[in-house]
């Protein structure tokens, strides 16, 4: 694959987490009955960069936590029986019963690891809602699943590839696409 374009640089992904952080806040009128929840690995690092930028808005934190779900593709083994993503690890030390879950992920391409991370939390109580911030969704979805929160929406064929890094797992930030 080679690299078809640069989609955002870090100035154009901070400017889009801030916008999401105030669109959250304004949405829930606040924070008080919400908890955000970082998709492992890069949703878990802009959940982290959201709930630092809604401090700042705020003036008070929000509860965060976070989801690990590995995708092997490849490997049956590692899915559950109706093929979907294995939940590995839940990290949410919070009652999600009647709060506002925020998902947080980098990008929503199929949904399947949206309804993965939806699930794992349906185990843990009844949230009055669950919602969606993505820092890309760039279409080809295979369930009814819409993100809340976009940072950008970026249409791509079935056979290009975005690929979203962050400085704290790949030193630098960026959102490139590659065919």
């Amino acid at each position: 694959m080679e690299e078809k374009a640069s989609i955002l640089d870090e100035q154009a992904i901070n400017r889009a987490l801030t916008r999401i952080a105030h669109e959250i806040i304004e949405r829930n009128k606040g924070i008080e009955e919400c908890i955000l929840v970082g998709i492992k690995t890069r949703g878990t690092f802009l959940a982290q960069r959201l709930a630092e930028r809604i401090v700042k808005i705020e003036g008070k934190p929000i509860k965060t936590g976070e989801l690990d779900i590995t995708l092997y593709r490849d490997d049956l083994s590692l899915k559950n029986a109706s093929n979907e993503p294995l939940v590995q690890q839940v990290d949410i030390t919070h009652d999600v019963t009647n709060k506002k879950v925020i998902l947080v992920d980098d990008v929503l391409f199929t949904g399947r690891t949206v309804r993965a991370a939806m699930d794992a939390v349906m185990d843990l109580g009844r949230p009055s809602q669950i919602q969606l911030a993505v820092l890309i969704d760039r279409g080809h979805r295979e369930l009814p699943i819409r993100a809340d929160y976009v940072g950008k929406n970026i249409p791509t064929s079935s056979s290009e590839k975005i690929v979203v890094k962050v400085t704290e797992t790949d030193e630098v930030d960026a959102v490139t696409i590659f065919e």
